[in-house]
């Protein structure tokens, strides 16, 4: 007999364990050089260039006296500092936000 509706949500309710689904991202990572020359951003982090100071997605210059020529990205939690080396991903909805080189390296591979 297949488990119940009920049985289901149960058995799903109780598994602590999940697998990311595979999904390909954008993601460019920020160096003091890249950061002195916006050649080579992709067209996506010159839109986020553009908008509002702390606007979710935005991307700007981290406010002076807590930066050095880093950059911040606005999301819905608030201000984001990009530290050298970092990742910015664009995600699959279109957000914005810094991802460190070994978490970066665990999680993705080029596609």
């Amino acid at each position: 007999m297949p488990p119940t509706h009920e049985a289901r949500r149960l058995e799903n309710q109780m598994n602590l364990k999940f697998r990311k689904k595979p999904v390909v991202i954008e993601a460019f990572q920020m160096t003091e050089e890249r950061r002195a020359s916006n050649a080579d951003w992709p067209e996506w982090m010159h839109r986020a260039w553009q908008l509002d100071r702390e606007a979710p997605g935005s991307l700007y210059p981290t406010e002076e006296g807590t930066g050095d020529g880093t950059l911040s990205i606005g999301t819905l939690e608030g201000q984001h500092l990009v530290s050298w080396g970092d990742w910015i991903i664009q995600g699959v909805k279109g957000e914005l936000y810094p991802c460190k080189p070994d978490i970066f390296a665990a999680t993705y591979e080029a596609a």
